[in-house]
């Protein structure tokens, strides 16, 4: 069974998400800030984290930031719909979903079933068949999960890989916003795929050499994203 952190500095918070979660028979530790978050990833095997941004000593984002040098678990922000800014900087540091508060319980039960589902396939090294996909300089191994630019390894959230991979297996189709959230998240976009857009620009820092001027995971304003060969 998976092993969950849920770190925020209301202690009621923390208990009402232990609330909605233990049903699931996960195992659930705790934290009321980022130093607090950062000594249980390093003490235990953790396999997702529901994160608050704003936070007393460490808070969120610096978190994520120090966590992901030590784990590629999913990260869920835990936002107020005032942070919005601090929610884009986190995905863009390694987050990999967000929730805004107040919770809806079955909201909540949903975003970290999905990121469970893909972190188990991103994190599983048995495959039914080797399968590597290339674009350009850009290479995925789906039996290894590895992704290389140019022969040279590169760390990949499971978001973030599985939107390249979507990309990859389909290229010159053009993907919206919501069939992209839709297709990766696997659930109806409701008002979020304005993490896609933060996803992309991640992605493309690590992918292109230029990210402003991209060869390869092109826009296509008004109707979506599109990966293209890098000519």
């Amino acid at each position: 069974m998976y092993n969950i952190l849920i770190c925020d500095d209301q202690p009621d918070i923390v208990n009402a998400l232990k609330i909605y979660l233990s049903s699931e028979g996960y195992t659930l530790f705790e934290a009321f800030n980022g130093k607090q978050a950062l000594e249980v990833v390093r003490q235990e095997d953790i396999h997702l984290i529901l994160l608050d941004v704003m936070m007393p000593e460490m808070d969120g984002i610096t978190a994520t930031a120090k966590i992901r040098e030590l784990s590629n678990a999913p990260i869920i922000f835990l936002t107020a719909k005032s942070e919005t800014e601090d929610m884009v900087l986190g995905l863009n540091v390694g987050a990999d979903d967000y929730i805004t508060k107040p919770f809806v319980p079955v909201e909540v039960l949903a975003r970290v079933r999905s990121q469970l589902r893909r972190y188990a396939k991103l994190g599983s090294r048995v495959a039914e068949s080797s399968h590597v996909l290339t674009v350009g300089s850009i290479t995925l191994n789906d039996t290894t999960k590895e992704a290389t630019v140019d022969g040279e390894p590169i760390a990949l959230t499971p978001i973030e890989y599985s939107i390249l991979h979507l990309l990859i297996a389909n290229p010159g189709k053009v993907y919206s916003t919501k069939a992209l959230y839709e297709a990766v998240w696997q659930e109806a976009a409701l008002g979020s795929e304005g993490a896609v857009a933060v996803h992309i620009r991640h992605l493309r820092e690590k992918i292109e050499i230029n990210p402003s001027e991209p060869r390869y995971l092109k826009v296509v304003w008004g109707q979506g994203y599109k990966i293209e060969g890098g000519r």
